[in-house]
């Protein structure tokens, strides 16, 4: 029970992914939340109060008053009863609202009320996510702490396919997890008003993937690197109001967010080229790209042919990526790197920490099963300067992300 005693409002607003919070508040209960929930007039008409009432054991409040005995709703009890206020569904109306301060249903007067964080899960059709008009609101809203749980993309309720589908409530509640464990560490994101400090008005450059070194047209050499990693740290940083250049080796993945430009290289001399661009004007950089240690002195232009004998390829090395931003960086500017060791492995990545001009370095094994390339888990421990680790548990690389921007966030602050 992952949120026993957490004390959350969850607002429903009119959407068709409304039927999704039946099975969020399901979860919430079973993970230990105390969970009250709130609906719009319209998000009555999608899913009906009896069943919320059912699955989160307490009464649903729909309106200001109530009409049988005129006993009042306070919105101001509430917002200081929650210790986290989750809309989801946040429809585009309902946005708009919260990011202007309309407070004309109880949802939205105990939104303005509330002095907890708040996540908003937004759900709509893409076209109305990709409006110039939704897009400002959920920036407003960002800058004033809120927490956006950006939505995936698929098959949609109008039949079209894109961006705007409420995320599945499996990873909202991860979210969640994420975010009161950081928080009961001293790690978290949260200011000294208990607000969710976002990362608005800062600008990250992320690595992920391999880099393949041509030996000729068809061939390469490469490693087994997926990309997962990386990605899921430029979603976590993009996730809480940043910008973010996410330099991309060949990787089977795609990322859609209003707030990652993606880049995509081949080779370790294109990545290097790229991060030398983008770093000068970036806050932070965090490189878990695993880039080739070596490349072919020679590719061929024509595929190699099979012969009778054994043929040798020489190599050389490519550049140190990694050392050549660490002997440049600006003061203020943050570098992280990643070690994935198979021996004397806390040893070794403190020398790659001091060698690199580190802040920080993330340890993970090959040992470790579950953790490591392709895998949707990872085991790892954060190394600072000084030789202090904080080791965490295997959990889901998303999960795994917000630890590390965590980590980072207290270096910004």
């Amino acid at each position: 029970m992952q949120l026993k005693g957490r004390k959350i409002i969850l607002g429903i607003t009119g959407s068709i992914a409304a039927y999704k919070a039946a099975y969020l508040t399901r979860l919430l209960v079973k993970e230990g939340a105390e969970v009250k929930v709130i609906m719009t007039p319209l998000g009555k008409e999608f899913i009906t109060p009896v069943t919320m009432a059912t699955l989160s054991r307490n009464t649903v409040l729909c309106d200001f008053f109530n009409y049988d005995d005129g006993s009042w709703n306070s919105h101001v009890d509430l917002g200081i009863w929650a210790d986290l206020f989750l809309v989801a569904p946040a429809s585009a109306n309902t946005m708009a609202r919260m990011a202007t301060g309309v407070c004309d249903n109880l949802l939205l007067t105990t939104y303005l009320s509330c002095r907890c964080p708040v996540m908003i899960a937004p759900a709509m059709d893409l076209d109305m996510f990709r409006h110039p008009a939704t897009i400002n609101n959920m920036e407003v809203l960002l800058e004033r702490g809120n927490i956006i749980i950006e939505p995936s993309s698929g098959e949609l309720a109008s039949g079209l396919s894109g961006k705007g589908r409420m995320e599945e409530p499996e990873k909202i509640i991860t979210r969640l997890v994420s975010f009161f464990e950081a928080a009961a560490a001293g790690r978290g994101p949260a200011g000294d008003d208990g607000r969710y400090l976002s990362m608005r008005g800062k600008k990250f450059l992320v690595t992920a993937g391999p880099t393949h070194e041509a030996i000729d047209p068809v061939r390469y050499i490469g490693n087994h690197s997926s990309g997962k990693m990386g990605y899921a740290i430029a979603a976590e940083l993009a996730n809480r109001g940043a910008e973010v250049i996410l330099v991309s080796g060949p990787v089977a993945k795609e990322l859609d967010h209003t707030r990652v430009k993606v880049v995509k290289v081949n080779t370790a001399g294109e990545m290097h080229r790229e991060c030398l661009k983008w770093f000068p004007g970036c806050n932070a950089c965090i490189m878990t790209a695993a880039v080739a240690d070596y490349t072919p002195v020679v590719s061929s232009g024509k595929k190699l042919k099979r012969g009778s004998g054994s043929i040798t390829l020489e190599m050389k090395p490519t550049a140190d990526i990694l050392g050549e931003m660490g002997r440049n960086k600006k003061k203020g500017q943050v570098l992280v790197g990643f070690a994935l060791e198979t021996d004397n492995e806390k040893e070794n990545a403190i020398k790659k920490l001091h060698n690199k001009n580190l802040d920080f370095i993330v340890l993970n094994s090959l040992n470790e099963e579950g953790a490591g390339f392709h895998a949707d888990t990872n085991k790892v421990s954060i190394i600072n300067p000084d030789g202090s680790a904080v080791d965490f548990a295997m959990k889901s690389k998303p999960e795994v992300a917000a630890d590390i921007v965590n980590h980072l966030s207290g270096l910004l602050k």
